[in-house]
């Protein structure tokens, strides 16, 4: 990517992709080197906001987190991820339904991948103990 080597990129997905990323840049440490919003996960190539709404896009809004592994760690934006938002409640945020809004973690490496799958489950878990959530977490992971 266009930044300095040695940072780390991730794509969450936590409902409205414009709360979510300002939440990012309040992450102490300034571990967090840039952010862009977009659209992820979809199959349709380069959608518009109104396509995306449709419903018949498969995208997601997300935020790309570009972040300093020196100074923030993925878990630390993982746990900031599980905490922002319900990853109980299927397609939508609160007041904002639809597929656009559902959650979702995606990977750039194996590692990436193997730690979000844990932080899942134990997620999960904590909210079962809690007994927290509209039911098991739909957050996908891909």
């Amino acid at each position: 990517g266009p930044w300095p080597p040695g940072l780390k990129v991730v794509v969450m997905a936590s409902g409205c992709f414009w709360g979510s990323e300002k939440g990012f840049w309040r992450l102490p440490g300034g571990g967090v080197y840039s952010t862009a919003v977009g659209f992820a996960a979809g199959y349709s190539r380069n959608p518009t906001y109104n396509e995306v709404c449709s419903g018949r896009t498969g995208a997601t809004e997300a935020v790309q987190i570009v972040y300093d592994p020196e100074k923030i760690s993925l878990a630390d934006l993982l746990r900031w991820f599980w905490e922002s938002h319900d990853p109980t409640q299927g397609m939508g945020q609160g007041g904002d339904r639809g597929t656009q809004y559902r959650s979702g973690l995606y990977y750039f490496d194996d590692d990436q991948r193997r730690l979000m799958e844990a932080s899942k489950k134990a997620y999960s878990a904590a909210l079962r103990t809690a007994g927290r959530g509209q039911g098991p977490i739909t957050t996908e992971i891909r």
